[in-house]
Order: structure tokens, then C-alpha cells, then sequence
């Protein structure tokens, strides 16, 4: 049987955020694609074949074809033109352009969340100290982001579900899964969008102990 001509790198410990972004879109799409793990902590991502593969010898990257790329918004976005028939994105080019806004800002921004929360609290169950003055800071400043783009009584950002909720749901979710005090709304929203099958797929991978 043919091999699919898309690949995935992943981390062994499927704990990217980043790289499940990719894997979720891969997923809504229903592209059939081969998961490949690398092993970051030995470094395994320097090895020559990885580098080879990918420019920024990071997690994730997709092959297609005889084309790699890295760095996980630039892969999604690549994604939804090549393979448009089922959006992740909107279709409305601001509100397009205000998902990408959404994705580069938590990939970005909200440092100390990711210090203190990795996703080792929504991946593996661990539970972080209480939170610092910097890091309860950015987690207010998460919170009125988040209450500001997302409706009244919507379960998504903008009508249609896009891969902005998936990753705004996972970075919430750092705080929810910890029992760090959340809104109601977006507590509720994250939860929700944590019950999307193709999130729920990559939750339910098998994953080796810490």
C-alpha cells in the first residue's frame, strides 16, 4: 500500500501544543497522513535526517510530497489552501485574518501561563504551584482577550468552528485543568471545544510517562 503523502513530526511525548493544532487540522480535513515522532529530549531533532527535513529542526513539521515545512500556522494555513474543501479557517477575510491574529498572539505572548502551566497539566495531569503576580497578570489579560472575541452565548470565536478555538481552548485549558480560577463563560467554552473529536483523538493518543 502506498505510503500517504503527508507526514507529520510530532514530539514523542504528543504534549505540543503546536503540534496538535496541526494534527487537529489534519483531522477536520479527514487527510489520511503518517504520524512520526521525534524525541526532543535527545535531541533527536538535530540528528541529520530530521534536519534535513526541517529548516527550523522544530516541532512539528509536515512533509508533503517533496515539501517540508515547519512552524505550526504557517503549516495550517498551508493546509487549508492546498486542501480548501473543508475550511479551518474563516471564510471572511477579517475574520481570517483575526484567527491568525489569535494564533500568533498565544504563540507569542502569555509567557509566564506556559512557564508555570505547561501542557504537562493537560496532557499528563500534573498540577503547577498557585500562580505568580506576573503569571495571574497574564492570565487576566488572556481572560478579557478571549471574553472580548467571543459572543454571547456562542460555542466558537467567529460562527463556525476554526483552528483559533483549538488553540484558545488549549491555552485556557492550562488553567481549567489545573483548577486555577477561570471565568464561567470561557471555562465553559474551553471545555466544550475540548470535546471536538479531532481534539479529543489527539488527547486519547498514547503517550509515554514523563
Amino acid at each position: 500500500m502506498p505510503q500517504p503523502p503527508l507526514q507529520l513530526y510530532t514530539d514523542a511525548q504528543f504534549a505540543s501544543p503546536y503540534a496538535m493544532s496541526v494534527f487537529v487540522t489534519l483531522r477536520e480535513k479527514r487527510l489520511p497522513f503518517e504520524l512520526s515522532t521525534v524525541d526532543l529530549a535527545s535531541k533527536a531533532n538535530h540528528a541529520t535526517d530530521f534536519a534535513n527535513r526541517s529548516l527550523t529542526r522544530r516541532v512539528p513539521t509536515l512533509t508533503h510530497e517533496d515539501f517540508a515545512l515547519s512552524e505550526s500556522s504557517a503549516i495550517t494555513e498551508y493546509l487549508d489552501e492546498t486542501f480548501p474543501d473543508t475550511p479551518v479557517y474563516p471564510q471572511d477575510r477579517r475574520l481570517r485574518a483575526r484567527a491568525r491574529q489569535v494564533q500568533a498572539w498565544l504563540r507569542s505572548d502569555l509567557l509566564p501561563i506556559r512557564e508555570e502551566r505547561s501542557t504537562e497539566v493537560v496532557f499528563y495531569g500534573t498540577r503547577g504551584a498557585p500562580l505568580s503576580g506576573i503569571a495571574q497578570e497574564a492570565a487576566q489579560k488572556l481572560f478579557a482577550a478571549a471574553d472580548a472575541l467571543l459572543p454571547a452565548h456562542s460555542p466558537n470565536l467567529f460562527g463556525k468552528w476554526c483552528i483559533a478555538d483549538t488553540d484558545l481552548a488549549l491555552m485556557l485549558n492550562r488553567l481549567v485543568l489545573n483548577g486555577d480560577p477561570v471565568p464561567h463563560k470561557l471555562k465553559e467554552y474551553a471545555t466544550q471545544q475540548w470535546q471536538r473529536a479531532s481534539v479529543q483523538q489527539w488527547v486519547q493518543l498514547e503517550r509515554p510517562p514523563l
